[in-house]
This record gives structure tokens, C-alpha cells and sequence, in this order.
């Protein structure tokens, strides 16, 4: 009897029947017709990103450099944190005195998940999604801080701010790829939906999502 997966794979063998086994994907060139590039103003793009982030109900503060060792400290004192996870390269203008700093040296998940927040920073964000994208570089840390803490402290330079999606893939094309990290999209705190459209917050990650913008 057929199942449904020999099925799919028959199709796929079908349709690769005339491929060569010598032939690359890179040898066959491939229409692209979107925007790759943005246009405008670099502070068109930064109040966009400020005002989409917001809209998936996360906190948005845009501060200067010389105000941000403050911003951060406000941010901990406000939330009540007082155990913080931190990466081990987080500079230490950004690590609030106030807390307790849990630098992460593959900390357990169950201390990541007691402590009350992390801060990190971040590779880029994108302007038209209001998307933060994290790929495990310098002052960022290792995926799991960014999971199972329940709030996330993140700060965003403005220069790392571009304009669309496309943009945002061409330029991890570098470490990241190399290295083959794994690179997360974030976009808002964690939120689903269960089959009756109930939301349902803090599932794949923190519940509450704040972020720093600096310039």
C-alpha cells in the first residue's frame, strides 16, 4: 500500500528526473525580483523598527549612548529583577550594579529559568517586521539565556537597524554562516495561538520582550 510519504517522494524524484547528478543550485539562476535595498532616511528606518516592535507588545525606549548604563539599571529596578542573566562579553557599562549578574559559563536551565530576566544585545533588527535577530555573536550569548529567562532585556544600536528582510539574510552571511550558529528571529515576546485563536504568551520564550534603542 502507498503511503503518503512515498507518494511525496515519488513527486520529488519525478520532478528531479532531468536534473544532472554534476548540476548545483547555485548553476541555475534564479529570477529575484524584490527589494533588496532600502530606501529613505537612516531615522525613518529606526523610528519604523521602534514603531513595529511596539506594535507585538514589547516596551520600546530610545536612548542616547551617554544614557544607556541608566536606561539599563531603570529597566531592572521597574521589572524588580534581581538576578540577571548576562553573556560573558556583555560590556561592563551595561551590567547593572543593582543586580545580581548570572554570567552565563553554560549556566543550568533550571537557574536560567529561575532567574527573574537576561540582557543581551543583538546582530541586527529590521525595520519593516519589527523583528530583533540574535545569531550567538558578541554580546548576545547562547540561545537557551534567550529562551527560558521570562523577560528579555535587549539592546538595539541603531546601526544595526535595516531596512527589510532581505537585507537583513545578505549580511548573515558572514560569522554566523561560517561557524554555522544557529540565528533566531525574534519578533515580539513569545506568543501563540491554540486552535480557537486563545493567545497564549511565554510558551517558546519570554513572556516579556523590552528593548533599548541606541543611538
Amino acid at each position: 500500500m502507498t503511503t503518503a510519504r512515498d507518494e511525496i517522494l515519488q513527486r520529488i524524484r519525478a520532478a528531479l528526473a532531468d536534473v544532472g547528478d554534476d548540476e548545483r543550485p547555485e548553476d541555475v539562476p534564479v529570477e529575484r525580483g524584490y527589494h533588496t535595498a532600502s530606501t529613505g532616511e537612516p531615522e525613518d528606518r529606526v523610528a519604523r523598527f521602534a514603531e513595529r516592535v511596539a506594535d507585538y507588545k514589547a516596551t520600546v525606549h530610545r536612548v542616547a549612548s551617554a544614557e544607556l548604563p541608566d536606561a539599563l539599571a531603570r529597566a531592572c529596578r521597574e521589572r524588580q529583577v534581581r538576578r540577571l542573566v548576562v553573556p560573558e562579553d556583555l560590556p561592563e557599562a551595561w551590567r547593572p550594579a543593582e543586580a545580581e549578574l548570572l554570567v552565563d559559563g553554560q549556566l543550568a536551565n533550571e537557574v536560567l529559568d529561575a532567574a527573574d530576566g537576561v540582557l543581551t544585545g543583538c546582530v541586527l533588527g529590521i525595520a519593516d517586521t519589527g523583528t530583533i535577530v540574535l545569531d550567538g555573536g558578541p554580546r548576545q550569548g547562547r540561545r537557551a539565556i534567550t529562551l527560558l529567562p521570562d523577560y528579555h532585556l535587549c539592546v538595539v544600536e541603531e546601526g544595526q537597524i535595516v531596512g527589510s528582510v532581505p537585507e537583513a539574510v545578505a549580511a548573515l552571511g558572514g560569522p554566523a554562516a561560517s561557524e554555522r550558529r544557529p540565528i533566531t528571529f525574534v519578533s515580539g515576546p513569545s506568543a501563540t495561538s491554540d486552535i480557537e485563536l486563545n493567545r497564549v504568551e511565554g510558551v517558546h520564550g519570554p513572556r516579556t520582550l523590552e528593548v533599548l534603542i541606541v543611538g
